[in-house]
């Protein structure tokens, strides 16, 4: 299925089920400090998850733009975006778990027509300590799901992804984790979360790929949250029922809220059955367009340029800005990976003047924000000519060195705009790094100091 075809799809079955379609809100979150960019889908609606009347109505429905910066260095693989779209439903107090589970189990086996057999789903194992127990209702109306189609689905308990090596599938369809990976807040697990934070159980949904060998380097055994590839989370239900005591328990919110996200990219993937994301209708347009104009590239390159290439064509039209703080950074910092990999691979030099209008073109439709092509070049010209001198000088100052040290990296950063993470990709095989990330922003940080 397209990509168009699938958010369509998602609204309208869920405008038939009586939500209102909301608009995707900007990249720069409103009203909210504690993030820079809005990363997930129910990021604008914390208010109202909160308890806070929505002008709207208890069920909401959208597809929401959303970046993750700390995706950056893992791009490159098969599965990994900076910018990616939300498909997102919520109950403000209304539905819960038997509505929110049967509704998206039809989506995806009556509506995008996945295969019911290659599904995989998980629970929250509960914490006894807390007083949250483990989350049978919603194993109980898996199973009921999982039998009207014909499949035996048995629940096995997985804590972490340590224990799934010893366990593996066991032939079951439900799998019961722990908080590491079926319990969530904004702060994380249980024992992380302050005093009035909300948080409660979710469950995944994974889609198999039965033509992906399982990687013994992950663990003996394969499970639903191995990182082997054979499977990809394309759904989350999140419960939220609880709210956290001043002692440190936990008590029932008065009101239960749903909050889902299923990433556009990743089910449009799990219907064509592709365990690539970038061989989506979402990024094949982008990726041979690399490939005419620099042929042969491998296909980590292309992924780069395809994703980053896109995110910073949304982070500009939201208004972002390339510069050496907060958002503006981020943008800069994805614009001048693009620029050193164009430079380092000799990528004809049009490559924004050829690609942006695609993605204008893909996108202006649903997000009109994003049709003035020549503008988003613009800004990505002038970044690229801010940038290529001071880049061919650090590169030629990164050659000198026979090993680095955080303050070597600094050094490159603040005289020759090299980032940190082109250091690292850029420096010559025979030069010695061994530096984290923590490391250079200790001496950033003694900088700002000073």
């Amino acid at each position: 299925m397209q990509s168009d075809d699938v958010r369509r799809k998602y609204l309208e079955f869920f405008k038939e089920r009586g939500h209102v379609v909301i608009p995707s809100s900007s990249l720069l979150p409103k009203d909210d400090p504690t993030t820079l960019l809005t990363g997930s889908g129910m990021q604008p609606l914390i208010p109202y998850l909160m308890g806070k009347e929505h002008e709207k109505g208890t069920r909401l429905v959208d597809s929401q733009k959303c970046f993750r910066a700390e995706d950056i260095d893992e791009v490159g693989d098969n599965r990994h975006t900076t910018f990616f779209e939300m498909l997102g439903n919520w109950s403000l107090g209304d539905y819960f778990k038997q509505e929110q589970l049967t509704w998206f189990f039809q989506f995806l086996t009556d509506v995008v027509g996945i295969d019911p057999r290659r599904l995989y789903v998980t629970a929250y194992i509960g914490a006894e300590k807390y007083g949250i127990p483990r989350d049978d209702e919603s194993v109980e109306i898996w199973k009921k799901l999982f039998t009207e189609k014909g499949i035996e689905a048995e629940a096995v308990e997985l804590l972490n992804n340590e224990n799934g090596a010893d366990k593996g599938m066991q032939g079951g369809k439900i799998f019961y984790y722990d908080a590491n990976k079926n319990w969530w807040s904004r702060k994380g697990r249980p024992e992380d979360m302050p005093a009035g934070e909300i948080g409660g159980p979710d469950s995944e949904v994974f889609y198999e790929f039965t033509n992906v060998e399982h990687d013994e380097s992950f663990g003996k055994n394969c499970h639903p949250n191995c990182d082997c590839g054979r499977f990809l989370e394309i759904g989350n239900s999140v419960f939220m029922e609880y709210i956290k005591n001043e002692d440190g328990t936990f008590s029932p919110l008065p009101q239960k809220n749903v909050d889902f996200g299923g990433g556009l990219e990743r089910i449009t993937a799990a219907s064509i059955d592709k365990n690539d994301v970038f061989a989506t209708d979402l990024f094949t347009p982008i990726m041979e367009k690399v490939e005419e104009l620099k042929p042969g590239l491998n296909d980590a390159v292309k992924r780069v340029f395809a994703d980053h290439l896109r995110g910073a064509t949304f982070l500009i039209a939201d208004g972002v800005r390339p510069s050496n703080k907060e958002e503006g950074y981020i943008l800069r910092r994805i614009l001048r990976r693009v620029i050193a990999y164009q430079i380092a691979h000799d990528v004809h030099p049009d490559l924004f003047i050829e690609v942006i209008p695609l993605i204008s073109d893909k996108f202006k439709n649903i997000y009109p924000e994003v049709g003035n092509s020549d503008e988003i070049v613009a800004v990505m010209e002038e970044e690229k000519q801010k940038f290529k001198t001071a880049l061919n000088k650090g590169l030629n100052e990164l050659s000198k060195y026979e090993k680095l040290t955080p303050a070597d990296a600094f050094h490159l950063y603040e005289s020759y705009g090299l980032p940190f993470e082109l250091t690292k990709e850029f420096a010559p095989k025979d030069v010695a790094v061994d530096i984290s990330r923590k490391d250079f922003e200790r001496e950033l940080d003694k900088h700002r100091e000073m």
